[in-house]
């Protein structure tokens, strides 16, 4: 009998440590009291129910076999609610997994200082946010995204998530400041949706993932991102829907149906958009800048499929409120059912005068510099009144 309880409990105790403890919590305090005390493996079950006046930071780490895990108790039954003007879950650490909790009619302020946002994952490396649900929530102040990858750390997604008729507010933002570029940050799997026009009046900050803030003086930084497999349906917000500011960026197998709005490359460099599928809507794929490679997409039902645009200067060396598309390859993409497939030269001429700082960003006002040195090849057309046209 002694023998079979010694090994009894030496079993209990392998599978404590190799699967970790399980909390389960019901508000911020219980929460920040087992947060200090994560260890890889571990878990915390937030129990079902409605909560406000929420904000933790977790700077835990866990392992690549031993993840730790923060999770609603059961999906859609963890909801954050009210108005935040601080970050819910901030996240510092290490292999943190942060899953089935809903975001439901936030309002993020900006008070004292502070920020309202719903997630940060900030300095942190292999950390996710997966099936968590963000909708209806409301950024009361420009500019203020509901989820935040920010810092120097590396290997961070969001998955499998919803985005759903949120208001004013850029919905998933990858952060790139002269300090600081998040690498290697996966945007796959998730579903953006009903995302109604900005009431700012300049009509910006609601773009549905955003990646890069400068294009003009941080364009050429690095951040290596994947957007892969994710829908935009009803995007109407702004004419971004997505927005690269940034270089070395993938945009892949993504699908787009009736946005008022495009995929980007407002800035940076040495993008590759491929196998991506447009079904009706306002735009396409918009170009500016260098050495992008647009291939194997399909396009159908939109106006103009393919935008290259003029600039204000040329290649990744000058600086200019926009650069003009040039070096990229365009190829293999089957456009359908438009009045223009290919457009080489938009924006020209175009004068800026008074609508950008040109103290802040030393450029020339004239968007007269064409597009050049790009290459269409093996492109399909079908349906389209004016294949390519040059301006």
């Amino acid at each position: 009998m002694k023998i079979l309880t010694a090994v009894f409990l030496l079993l209990v105790m392998h599978s404590v440590a190799s699967f970790g403890t399980t909390y389960k919590v019901k508000s911020v305090t219980e929460f920040e009291q087992v947060s200090k005390k994560l260890q890889p493996g571990d878990e915390i079950i937030i129990l079902k129910g409605t909560y406000e006046n929420w904000a933790v930071n977790i700077d835990a780490k866990g392992t690549v076999s031993k993840p730790i895990v923060i999770r609603g108790e059961a999906e859609q039954a963890t909801i954050f609610s009210g108005i935040q003007n601080q970050c819910i879950f901030k996240i510092t650490g290490a292999y943190i997994m942060l899953k089935n909790l809903r975001f439901d009619k936030n309002k993020l302020v900006r008070e004292d200082g502070n920020s309202g946002t719903l997630i940060e994952l900030s300095e942190s490396n292999h950390c996710s946010v997966e099936h968590c649900s963000l909708i209806d929530n409301e950024s009361k102040v420009q500019f203020l995204p509901l989820v935040i990858i920010s810092g120097n750390g590396a290997h961070n997604s969001v998955e499998t998530c919803e985005f759903r008729s949120n208001i004013n507010s850029i919905d998933l933002q990858v952060k790139i400041t002269a300090k600081s570029v998040p690498q290697n940050t996966v945007i796959k799997n998730n579903v953006f949706s009903n995302k109604a026009k900005v009431s700012w009046p300049n009509g910006n900050g609601g773009e549905c993932v955003q990646i890069g803030q400068d294009p003009i003086l941080l364009g050429n930084q690095e951040a290596f991102s994947l957007v892969s497999k994710n829908k935009f349906i009803n995007c109407n917000a702004e004419n971004e829907v997505i927005s690269n500011k940034s270089s070395k960026n993938i945009y892949l197998k993504n699908y787009f149906e009736n946005n008022d709005g495009e995929l980007v490359m407002r800035g940076g460099h040495d993008c590759l958009i491929t196998g991506n599928v447009f079904r009706g809507g306002t735009g396409g794929i918009r170009v500016n800048g260098t050495g992008h490679k647009i291939t194997n997409n399909d396009i159908r039902g939109i106006k103009t499929a393919i935008r290259l645009m003029y600039g204000m200067s040329a290649g990744k060396n000058e600086t200019g409120f926009y650069v003009a598309a040039s070096g990229c390859s365009i190829s293999n993409n089957k456009i359908t059912n438009a009045q223009t497939g290919i457009l080489e030269g938009d924006g020209k001429n175009i004068n800026w005068t008074g609508k950008f700082d040109v103290k802040r960003y030393p450029s020339r006002v004239l968007q007269d510099v064409a597009p050049f040195d790009n290459t269409l090849s093996n492109n399909k057309f079908s349906g389209v009144t004016v294949p390519v046209s040059k301006q």
